[in-house]
């Protein structure tokens, strides 16, 4: 699929039959390509709860999975954003998209152990745990309520040095000083304009304001780290891996049109993916064949262009020197 519009959203569903993924990898994957550069907009998929509303499928459906890439200005990102009720986390570790114009295959992995493997073109981008890199829970541990920073703790790694004095002489001179090429104008009249005041130009002997030089403070501790304790309200979730989808949809806006969605694969088996994206990589050869030999036919066609208008030019000049060379003769 393509978009094929400028600075519109987009919206597109399609179901499939509930399943869950509960003691199974779940692997979701696909293509996407932006052949038009994109500058901003997304080329993300989401995997969507069962009972979902197709003809009402929009940017306020609730989905369990965002993944792939969301393009604009210098933000280059990879999504993955997990929800659990009503909320959605995105991971807190940034995976770079590819932003060149050719197709590229992005795979998520999410295993019952609660890990999960980010691929782009069969290469591991990021790994970790969902517990780890998403704040789905609470943090197992907390800064303890109980304890606070010593009043007399000190933490200033240096302080001014006491036995340093300002020179005497150091404030004679000023920021600003007369400039001294400045000359009164001819025209100027003391009487309708006013006592004539030459301009002022930076002080190049100013010292600017004095500070006393720093030194290793000798009553420095340290820096103080907050006692931690376990978090009464973190609890262990095995399940945070876990859900039951009815389709896959794309939800996106995009600024440029161009994008090409394709290959989307819902399945438990890593190997099929691995398979599909080692197909689907077979052809980006070509596609960087095809562009390398349109982009070489633009170049010969500019230095062509180049050419002929330098060599215009050039029987311009031939023209206009015989004329001369006639008129001079005449």
């Amino acid at each position: 699929m393509k978009t094929s519009e400028d600075a519109r959203f987009y919206a597109i569903s399609a179901k499939f039959a509930e399943f869950s993924n509960e003691g199974k990898n779940l692997v979701l994957q696909f293509s996407v390509s932006n052949s038009q550069s994109l500058d901003c907009g997304g080329g993300y998929i989401k995997l969507l709860p069962a009972g979902f509303e197709q003809g009402g499928f929009n940017g306020e459906t609730g989905y369990h999975i965002m993944f792939g890439p969301d393009i604009c200005g210098s933000t280059k990102r990879t999504h993955v954003i997990l929800s659990q009720g009503t909320e959605n986390f995105l991971l807190n570790k940034e995976i770079r998209a590819e932003t060149d114009v050719y197709t590229h295959v992005y795979t998520l992995i999410i295993r019952p152990d609660n890990t999960y493997v980010v691929k782009i073109d069969g290469e591991e981008k990021q790994t970790g745990t969902i517990e780890d890199d998403w704040s789905i829970l609470p943090p197992k541990q907390i800064a303890d309520p109980s304890k606070s920073k010593p009043t007399d703790w000190v933490d200033e790694k240096r302080i001014a040095d006491p036995t340093d004095v300002k020179p005497a002489d150091w404030d004679e001179q000023p920021a600003e000083m007369a400039d001294p090429d400045a000359k009164k104008p001819d025209d100027w009249d003391d009487d309708l304009d006013g006592d004539w005041v030459a301009p002022t130009i930076p002080n190049s002997d100013y010292r600017g304001e004095w500070r006393a030089r720093t030194i290793e403070n000798p009553a420095y501790i340290g820096e103080w780290e907050h006692p931690q304790i376990d978090n009464p309200e973190y609890k262990p979730n095995p399940n945070l891996y876990k859900y039951s989808f009815g389709g896959l949809g794309i939800e996106i806006w995009q600024v440029k049109s161009g994008t090409v969605f394709g290959n989307f694969l819902v399945t438990d088996s890593e190997s099929a993916a691995e398979e599909a994206v080692t197909s689907i990589l077979s052809y980006v050869a070509e596609e960087k064949a095809a562009k390398e030999k349109k982009d070489a036919a633009a170049r010969a066609e500019a230095e062509a262009a180049k050419a002929a208008a330098e060599a215009e030019r050039e029987t311009e000049a031939e023209h206009a020197s015989k004329e001369a060379e006639l008129k001079e003769d005449l």
